[in-house]
């Protein structure tokens, strides 16, 4: 628009954009069809970048909320500003499957009843992808749970790419596992993957291989003894390990979680009465640094079974055996966000993951699928 659009009442483009930005991505593709320029937008890669830098800001937590194990699980999104909205994976209508990793809105799910059987989808515009399954045997027998025992997924959105990881202890069947640790990496780009095979001896509880963590083209996953972190740089095909703060790792009973905070890897830090966390500013030289330290007098009863999910500067959002949390940093209070009424309910920390709304196309040539 120009300045005689500005002088008979209209909004500059400008603010438009930055309105159209803060929708909801299914008002957001409702306001496709008030004219051709509106139509356009969406697919614009400034915007594509502008609506998703904006909605890095809030992030959100997206729940499994399982009853039974004869029980189709339901999915719920909780959304600081929005409070607690139903979510659903059923447009993946040819399968059945759950979330194994989450990243800039982006969802990796395995399949229930195919072992082995992987898809990257964004469930905000219903898009998906079924990744093409390895040259070699399917990822069914590895060691302890019949499935690869980390998943990552990376998400570039600056070079528009995402890279799905399985990596884990090979048990051919009928015999020991191997020592040898086999990892897969998809590359979206060249829709393949890759095999690398390297020596390691790591063991990982079901919270620290689900809360992976992707950061600068790194993913992190903390290991069992919680004594560092374990790194894999994707582009480069290369393992290492991160120490964790002497503190961390001396200190009796303490748990320890890793989140993303402002593009940096964070690290948190959950006492009988405090919740530290800590940031690392410099990978080369594996630095931390304190960056706040909260009371948990508030929530004391929650305390033993409370996980933190996902955090900015201002917020930390956390799950517990039956609720959702937000801790507001500023004002240093804490904010129920959602109750489970089943007491049957299995504690929605085991399938929490951080989540968050983008216009992101999760396959090559997608067609519109306009919720």
């Amino acid at each position: 628009m120009n300045s005689s659009d500005s002088e008979k009442g209209f909004f500059p483009e400008e603010v438009i954009l930055q309105i159209l930005a803060r929708l909801p991505i299914k008002s957001l593709y409702k306001c496709k069809s008030v004219c051709k320029n509106w139509y356009r937008i969406p697919s614009q890669n400034y915007f594509i970048t502008l609506y998703n830098d904006i909605s890095s800001k809030n992030p959100m937590i997206l729940v499994e909320v399982i009853k039974s194990f004869y029980v189709k699980s339901s999915y719920i999104c909780v959304d600081r500003f929005k409070g607690v909205g139903e979510f659903s994976l059923d447009f993946i209508k040819s399968d059945r499957v759950k979330v194994r990793a989450s990243c800039n809105g982006l969802l990796c799910c395995a399949s229930i009843p195919n072992k082995g059987v992987y898809y990257v989808c964004n469930p905000m515009t219903k898009e998906y992808k079924l990744l093409p399954k390895t040259r070699e045997r399917p990822m069914t027998r590895f060691h302890p749970d019949d499935e690869a025992t980390l998943v990552g997924l990376g998400v570039d959105m600056v070079k528009g790419k995402f890279n799905v990881v399985l990596a884990g202890f090979y048990r051919p069947f009928g015999r020991r596992p191997l020592d040898s640790f086999v990892c897969l990496v998809y590359d979206s780009e060249m829709n393949c993957w890759k095999r690398s095979v390297t020596s390691l001896n790591e063991e990982f509880t079901h919270m620290n291989k689900n809360q992976v963590v992707f950061v600068n083209g790194y993913l992190h996953w903390l290991t069992y003894n919680c004594m560092y972190v374990l790194v894999f740089d994707i582009e480069n095909d290369v393992w290492r390990k991160i120490l964790l703060p002497k503190e961390v790792v001396n200190g009796c009973g303490h748990r320890v979680h890793l989140l993303e905070l402002d593009g940096f890897l964070s690290m948190v830090q959950i006492s009988d009465s405090w919740m530290t966390i800590w940031v690392l500013k410099d990978y080369a030289e594996e630095e931390w640094y304190e960056t706040d330290k909260v009371s948990l007098r508030c929530i004391k009863g929650l305390v033993p079974s409370v996980f933190p999910i996902s955090q900015t500067s201002e917020f930390v959002l956390l799950a517990t055996q039956r609720q959702v949390l937000v801790y507001h940093r500023k004002s240093r209070l804490w904010k129920e966000m959602y109750s489970a009424k089943n007491s049957s309910t299995y504690p929605l920390w085991f399938s929490a993951h951080a989540f968050k709304s983008t216009i992101f196309s999760c396959r090559d040539g997608a067609v519109d699928n306009s919720p």
